[in-house]
């Protein structure tokens, strides 16, 4: 086909079109090229949901915590926790911990 009548045809004519190619450099240079394309939107807005999922996952730890605190202002519930979580104990009190076989087991396979 010789140029001459790919210039009769209408796309031709609507591509070849000064202002239509301003807006095709237009939009590929806003696509791909600049600093703000769509591409680094995506990649934005992808680390704001997990920023937004993070937050989420950080306020039930909140509430959690808040629960505990408000939990521990109960004299009986410190001392409950020090004993299990810390082994504390009363004076002239022994404390003896007793293992299960299975739990030695576990123990020898971490070491």
């Amino acid at each position: 086909m010789k140029f001459s009548k790919i210039k009769q045809k209408k796309w031709f004519k609507i591509l070849s079109n000064k202002y239509m190619l301003i807006v095709l450099v237009f939009l590929a240079w806003m696509v791909f090229f600049d600093t703000n394309s769509w591409f680094i939107h995506q990649e934005l807005d992808e680390d704001i949901e997990g920023l937004q999922e993070n937050a989420e996952f950080y306020q039930s730890e909140i509430e959690h915590d808040k629960a505990f605190i408000e939990k521990m202002k109960d004299s009986d519930e410190v001392e409950k926790f020090a004993r299990e979580k810390y082994y504390l104990k009363r004076e002239n009190e022994d404390i003896y911990i007793i293992e299960h076989e299975d739990s030695l087991k576990n123990k020898e396979d971490d070491e």
